[in-house]
């Protein structure tokens, strides 16, 4: 019985020091969860260009697969805090085509860089907006996530409204 109190607060004091990390922007949440959309060739071709551009630049990881449709790294390894990716590209039947992205660790202590931030950071820079621009200009998510963040769940992958991956 005594164990069990000891477990109980121990296991209390652990989900307390996990609700305080982890705190995502909301306008950074916003940006990670606005799907990537194109509507055209041209378009699209390019955001994949860029989606190829930064995995390449931004994976500690070498890239494994590189095709149409999939650009994914190697990872994660085990333990280790760096991110592994895996983008997707898949068309709709309206007839545009959307860009998923899903990135991943392996280490309890959490991801570096944060997930989260990747994701926006990966979408800013495949619409071509960069990181200098205001975060409100992205489009709003209609669902946004709930408060479990994916840095309090090492290892497990949140699923977004917008059908995207998100995990650590």
């Amino acid at each position: 019985m005594k164990n069990k109190g000891l477990l109980a607060a121990l296991c209390l004091v652990a989900t307390a020091g996990c609700s305080t990390q982890g705190q995502i922007d909301p306008d950074i949440m916003q940006i990670a969860t606005t799907p990537l959309t194109c509507s055209n060739k041209a378009e699209c071709d390019l955001w994949w260009q860029r989606a190829h551009t930064w995995v390449a630049s931004h994976s500690k990881y070498e890239i494994e697969t590189a095709n149409d449709s999939l650009i994914q790294t190697a990872g994660p390894d085990g333990g280790k805090r760096a991110l592994a990716y895996q983008i997707t590209r898949a068309a709709s039947p309206n007839g545009t085509i959307t860009i998923g992205f899903s990135a991943h660790c392996d280490s309890s202590l959490g991801c570096k860089p944060n997930p989260w931030e990747a994701g926006a950071d990966f979408k800013q820079f495949v619409r071509g907006t960069g990181a200098g621009v205001a975060h409100g200009s992205a489009t709003p998510s209609q669902n946004a996530p709930d408060a479990m963040h994916p840095e309090t769940l090492p290892g497990k992958t949140t699923t977004l409204p917008n059908g995207e991956a998100m995990s650590q």
